[in-house]
């Protein structure tokens, strides 16, 4: 296999993970890169939000992958609270830091995709339907008329159903963690009494068997939505079908889900924030099973896995959207640290990157457990209490994401040390 300058590099998805793959890929020398995104155009002002550890967004900034100019709203504290039939918004249990930012899964897709250099070709509304791999390279199939075209490495950035991930590992099958995450954002100005809740503030609002997460994110003018995730385990009577990877997305939760997550937030979640999840419009709500996996391998000769192709983990560890960037600068590390060679570029990112999803996978299922399948009785907390029980739920101080082994320039001056 030929060095990395000569090389043609498909990208399949367009995603943040996709875009920040052919920025990496650019970076580390690559000559032709093609992205495949099999939507038409990407939101910029709406959506979901997400979370970013402050240390990982200022390790991800210095690399590059991020700037200042897109909105974010900052969080300093976690509250926690329980139903007491007294408060509105329920007992405090414990106040415990969370330096995070928040964003707006729209605005920060437009700043990576804006950071992708013209040179790098965007087919957008095109969806890849095979790969087959050659002595030569790989051919990938795609569009309706299943042209098929020759590249040297293929990058599967194309999320949790990836099929470049089917290539890579037939036989991976993620597991269903055993609860849904259901999830909803709106305007800000829509709540009853928005002074009783600080900006600053990430509420965990926890109950026996279930967690609601609710924070700010931007709008994109200047104002701020609500984004709330209730993680919860579904009725067994309403039948449904999880052993594949799936989601509900907005405006097709049935009536029945939607009672049902009525019920949880009237008669589980403290008023105000029973009330919260109430003021979310049906085609704002959508719900997102959860499950485990990461590839026991992130490459092949042919093959390369970044982002939610490669792992999973439950939203529980805030550290989804650092995961598929860090693999980017880990991307472009190795191919700026083995110019010459495409093998040995693949075989350091899968070194690095592969333990770092086993890792990121293992936390996600201990917090899990921790919050919702083998939760504590939250009412008979205090502050030291909870304060005992994050040091455990999380030892290895993972949350929001493991921090970054070296810079890239870091890696590359290393790779020359005689």
């Amino acid at each position: 296999m030929r060095g990395v300058r000569g090389i043609r590099i498909a990208v399949v998805g367009g995603s943040i993970a996709g875009c920040a793959a052919a920025l990496a890929a650019h970076r580390g020398g690559v000559g032709e890169i093609v992205v495949y995104e099999r939507a038409v155009d990407r939101p910029t002002d709406r959506g979901v939000g997400l979370v970013m550890h402050n240390s990982r967004h200022g390790e991800l900034s210095s690399q590059g992958y991020l700037g200042t100019d897109t909105p974010w709203v900052q969080l300093t504290r976690r509250r926690w609270y329980v139903r007491d039939g007294l408060s509105s918004l329920g007992r405090e249990v414990a106040v415990t830091p969370f330096p995070f930012r928040t964003y707006t899964w729209g605005p920060l897709w437009h700043e990576l995709r804006r950071r992708v250099p013209d040179s790098a070709q965007f087919r957008p509304g095109t969806t890849v339907t095979g790969i087959d791999i050659t002595p030569e390279g790989a051919e990938l199939t795609a569009g309706s008329e299943g042209r098929a075209e020759h590249f040297d490495l293929v990058i599967g950035a194309d999320g949790y159903r990836s099929v470049v991930r089917r290539a890579v590992c037939p036989d991976l099958r993620p597991e269903y963690a055993g609860y849904l995450a259901w999830r909803g954002a709106f305007p800000a100005d829509r709540l009853t009494d928005p002074a009783a809740w600080a900006d600053e503030d990430c509420v965990f609002a926890v109950f026996p068997g279930g967690q609601l997460t609710a924070f700010r994110i931007p709008d994109g003018a200047g104002g701020h939505r609500v984004n709330w995730v209730l993680f919860t385990t579904p009725p067994t009577r309403l039948d449904l079908a999880l052993n594949d990877p799936t989601s509900l997305p907005p405006g097709t939760v049935t009536e029945a889900l939607h009672t049902h997550l009525t019920e949880i937030a009237d008669t589980h979640l403290p008023p105000y924030w029973g009330e919260l999840v109430g003021l979310t419009a049906p085609d704002e709500l959508f719900i997102q099973p959860l499950y485990d996996f990461t590839a026991p391998q992130y490459t092949t000769d042919r093959l390369l896995l970044m982002g939610d192709a490669a792992t999973v983990a439950r939203p529980h560890t805030g550290a989804g959207t650092v995961k598929a960037l860090q693999d980017a600068t880990a991307l472009e590390s190795a191919l700026t640290t083995h110019p010459g060679s495409l093998a040995d570029a693949l075989r350091t990112y899968d070194a690095d990157r592969s333990a770092a999803g086993r890792t990121m996978v293992d936390l996600g299922r201990s917090l899990g457990q921790a919050l919702v399948q083998e939760a504590p009785d939250w009412g008979a907390m205090d502050q030291s209490a909870l304060d005992t029980w994050c040091q455990q739920a999380d030892g290895g101080g993972a949350l929001g994401g493991l921090k970054l082994p070296r810079t890239v320039s870091e890696r590359r001056a290393q790779s020359e040390t005689p």
